[in-house]
């Protein structure tokens, strides 16, 4: 089973002076403790539930290509680029280059996009959930004629590109791992089936819950005539890691648990975020205690 861990806070205890070194030190000691990916979201305001919209946000791509430069190995993503927020020529020559200059390690993580606070603070439209998921259709259609090298016009709803050219082309092969995050049943998830390379749900959901909707990935798949098992299936959780589990906190074994759980149901990869990213202990208890044994426990369907 692969590990991976999501960014979503950049307010840390030595400030925004240090915000930098700070995050690049978390992404080199996510590297080097053996994680399979790195993810920020997309975001240009604090979301609720993390903080209040004035707490520090990186821009997403911009972060990724820093982390790029000071790591070797982990593969680099947003969790996700609300399709509002680019042009999608645009969006797709930013995750090339990234998938560029990283020697082959980008994800292009995306959704329909929910944040209506941050896209009426800086004058982004914010159109209505139908035309979102739309948008995100084209978008995701227009993505995979550029990195095919079909350079003729695309002519949507709502896009018009005269030539979609992309140069120089992406490290992957046939392209940079699409990921569509969310879990709605009748649009989302068949998007996944029909155009995605991996989906993302939240692990907190009820497990038959979860199941359900690997269930309806499972049937969209079947309908539009594609292998189920090409779906990379990852999950998003939080854990403040120690290895005494003080202050109810997750234990390197207690981590292990849920995995192995997730692992049964056909979750290739767990994304969690850390709530003491900001600590070296739970990254030593990554390196020595978690990843190790993740990497063993086989995953259902595979």
């Amino acid at each position: 089973m692969r590990l991976g861990l999501q960014i979503p806070n950049f307010t840390w205890p030595n400030g925004q002076d240090q915000l930098g070194d700070t995050f690049g030190l978390i992404a080199q000691r996510a590297d080097r403790a053996g994680l399979y990916s790195l993810w920020v979201m997309d975001h240009f305001f604090q979301i609720r539930g993390v903080g209040p919209a004035e707490n520090e946000m990186l821009e997403g791509w911009s972060a990724l290509a820093f982390a790029a430069g000071r790591t070797n190995q982990i593969r680099l993503g947003t969790m996700v680029t609300g399709v509002t927020y680019r042009h999608p020529g645009i969006l797709v020559k930013t995750a090339t280059t990234l998938d560029v200059l990283s020697h082959g390690r980008a994800y292009l993580g995306i959704g329909a996009a929910w944040n209506e606070e941050e896209h009426r603070g800086l004058g982004v439209p914010f159109p209505p959930l139908a035309e979102r998921f739309r948008r995100l259709e084209e978008t995701l259609q227009i993505a995979h004629q550029m990195w095919a090298g079909d350079e003729k016009p695309y002519n949507g709803r709502y896009y018009h590109l005269e030539r979609p050219l992309t140069s120089p082309r992406p490290v992957q092969k046939p392209h940079p791992s699409i990921l569509i995050g969310g879990g709605g049943e009748r649009k989302t998830l068949r998007l996944v089936a029909q155009y995605a390379d991996a989906c993302n749900l939240f692990a907190r959901f009820p497990k038959d819950v979860l199941r359900q909707k690997l269930e309806v990935l499972r049937q969209h798949c079947q309908d539009v005539g594609r292998p189920y098992e090409e779906i990379e299936k990852t999950t998003l959780s939080s854990y403040r890691l120690t290895r005494d589990g003080r202050d109810g906190s997750t234990t390197p074994s207690a981590l292990l648990a849920e995995l192995a759980q997730l692992a049964e149901m056909g979750i290739d990869q767990a994304i969690f975020s850390l709530q003491n990213v900001y600590d070296l202990e739970p990254f030593d208890l990554l390196a020595t205690e978690v990843v190790p044994l993740a990497e063993k426990i086989q995953v259902a369907g595979r």
